[in-house]
């Protein structure tokens, strides 16, 4: 299910607790899912953004489309291709068709 509400990320707070106003800046490490803290002294040090490696948080929708933008992008573009190709293909039978057969597509009722 997917919650409208930003995740909390662990790591600040354990960073923020081991150093306080020392921290100079924070950064957050997605790749190795850690937040990394550069200090006063020039040092960094980093801690985990999980409590349990198998948490599984409620799912975002940034979350989402972090993880599948691949997918997500490929669909919009065979969307946007088939539009393409239907409207091409419209213009086609309109300036292509015999009149008398496109009179008979727009009389004739679907249902």
């Amino acid at each position: 299910m997917i919650t409208m509400q930003r995740r909390q990320l662990v790591g600040h707070d354990i960073l923020l607790a081991r150093h306080g106003n020392h921290i100079s800046s924070m950064r957050v490490d997605r790749s190795n899912d850690r937040v990394v803290a550069l200090l006063d002294d020039g040092s960094l040090d980093s801690a985990p953004n999980l409590i349990t490696p198998g948490l599984q948080l409620p799912q975002t929708v940034r979350s989402v489309l972090r993880e599948d933008w691949k997918f997500l992008g490929a669909w919009a573009g065979m969307t946007a291709l088939m539009g393409g190709l239907m409207a091409a293909a419209a213009v086609v039978v309109g300036t292509t068709a015999d009149p008398a057969m496109l009179e008979a597509f727009t009389a004739y009722a679907p249902y």
